[in-house]
């Protein structure tokens, strides 16, 4: 799987692309808006930062055959944001090993338009037809309120209270749905 190309994804509003160098500043307005990444880091990222995050995006694909897309306006064409999974190895208690984090992250302009549960829906979609993973599992601030309804909504389940990076976390896990199946039985 490592070193396939990104698949586009399409949704009725949407296209679930493979990052390029020219979303770049679009990822840095993105990343910058402290309303945002208030939930996240907390903090403004640094162009420096972002680029970073663009090459580890590309990075995923190419190494482990799953990573993040860029969320696209259908009709527009406009940059919305982000979603997709990783592996980024946090320092997390309880720790979680060997499965994908899903992950969104939308701009200002889309948040509160059910953009967030319609492209993770695609994305986690593709993961349960074209991956042996059986579940995966997203953190979230438990302040953050509406990315918890848009867990919910996406069949995140199971809560556990944990940290990461010594900070208080929620994880949230969500299983393959029953009669959906990958391609083997990877994953715990």
């Amino acid at each position: 799987m490592p070193n396939d190309p990104v698949p586009v994804l399409s949704t009725a509003r949407l296209r679930l692309r493979p990052h390029r160098t020219d979303d770049f500043p679009a990822m840095c307005a993105l990343w910058s808006d402290p309303t945002v990444v208030r939930y996240i880091s907390g903090r403004p990222s640094t162009p420096q930062e972002t680029w970073a995050r663009l090459l580890r995006h590309a990075g995923h694909w190419s190494m482990l055959g799953y990573g993040y897309w860029v969320v696209e306006d259908v009709a527009e064409g406009r940059f919305l944001g982000e979603v997709g999974f990783g592996e980024f190895r946090r320092d997390l208690v309880p720790p979680v090993e060997g499965l994908p984090e899903a992950g969104w992250v939308l701009s200002s302009e889309a948040a509160g338009r059910g953009i967030a549960t319609e492209a993770m829906g695609a994305a986690l979609t593709w993961l349960d037809n074209r991956t042996d993973f059986r579940k995966c599992f997203c953190i979230l601030d438990p302040a953050h309120a509406a990315s918890r309804r848009v867990a919910r909504k996406l069949g995140f389940a199971s809560e556990v209270e944990g940290t990461c990076g010594g900070e208080m976390a929620t994880l949230l896990f969500r299983d393959r749905p029953s009669g959906e199946a990958g391609s083997g039985d990877l994953g715990p």
